[in-house]
């Protein structure tokens, strides 16, 4: 059977979805209220960095969370846009934060002092969610093949991988890391992919040659012990799933060429999303640069990919 190419340069995008800039944050310290129903809700100081332009989230530099978290710069998001309606970009702001065990979100955003005249936000704002939202398109370059795709990483089973191994396979990737506390962060990264391969595997006449690739981000701690541990509790099958570490130069080199902007923060990392979609024949097809519950449109893409549609 003809051998098909190994995944070309242009299979990574060079956008970063969010430009993560450090700033001091207010020096109030955060509190925590016993909450009920177990979620928990604790009181936090930060300074805004961008506000997208739906008025549904913002990324704040925010101080650490005793017993909860350290301070790191993350996307927020509200139930209410109203919540977001009078902060801009540089403000120092205080709200609660509420963590239960599916998702997160904050309220009562309250600004403390403001950075800007409001009437130069408004294109801060969209210049930021324009990066945001930027979905960069597949690309037919024929450029020489990149050296990440013969690189060996290793798997969660202790097994060298390249991505060049998965030639003629549709793949879907992502990049997390097992420490991260927020549920709605790699937590549901991960969960995405469980319910993907869930839906997959139950489609009737699906094609097999497809996998799941969750390249870990913090390989210092996730070693393959911990991501096999990590793994297990997602149900995985390594048939169609593979959760990868590797030296820290050769992670920094893939999650920067994918398009992705990690931040250290205190042992933990600051970091946006992207959710790669790779066809049988190497060529980036879709970046999905959003979280939160996206397996049906991950499926919808690999189904693309597999060269099916959603009825077949």
């Amino acid at each position: 059977m003809k051998q098909r190419p190994p995944l070309p340069a242009s299979f990574f995008s060079r956008r970063a979805a969010l430009g993560l800039v450090i700033l001091l944050s207010a020096c109030s310290g955060p509190s925590e209220r016993q909450p009920s129903s177990g979620e928990r809700v604790f009181k936090v100081d930060g300074v805004v960095k961008t506000v997208r332009s739906d008025r549904r989230t913002a990324v704040i530099q925010h101080e650490a969370i005793p017993g909860y978290m350290e301070a790191m710069t993350m996307p927020f998001r509200v139930k209410d846009a109203a919540e977001l309606k009078t902060i801009g970009v540089g403000d120092v702001i205080k709200f609660r934060f509420h963590v239960s065990g599916e998702e997160s979100w904050m309220d009562q955003v309250e600004v403390v002092r403001t950075a800007a005249p409001r009437g130069t936000t408004n294109a801060v704002v969209e210049r930021a969610a324009m990066a945001t939202n930027d979905v960069p398109s597949a690309s037919t370059n024929k450029a020489s093949p990149h050296p990440l795709m013969t690189y060996k990483f290793t798997n969660q089973l202790g097994q060298a991988v390249s991505l060049a191994d998965f030639r003629g396979t549709a793949l879907a990737i992502t990049f997390i890391f097992t420490r991260c506390p927020v549920p709605d962060y790699c937590p549901r990264l991960t969960k995405n992919f469980q319910e993907t391969a869930e839906k997959l595997t139950a489609l009737p006449n699906c094609p097999t040659n497809w996998h799941l690739l969750s390249f870990t981000i913090d390989p210092a701690w996730d070693t393959p012990r911990i991501l096999k541990a990590y793994a297990e509790r997602y149900r995985y099958n390594p048939a169609h799933w593979s959760f990868l570490t590797g030296p820290s130069e050769r992670i920094t080199d893939l999650v920067r060429e994918s398009g992705v902007t990690v931040e250290p923060t205190a042992g933990l990392f600051s970091h946006n999303f992207r959710t790669l979609i790779v066809g049988t024949n190497g060529q980036l097809l879709t970046s999905i640069p959003i979280g939160g519950p996206i397996s049906d449109g991950i499926v919808t893409e690999m189904l693309k990919a597999l060269g099916m549609n959603q009825g077949q």
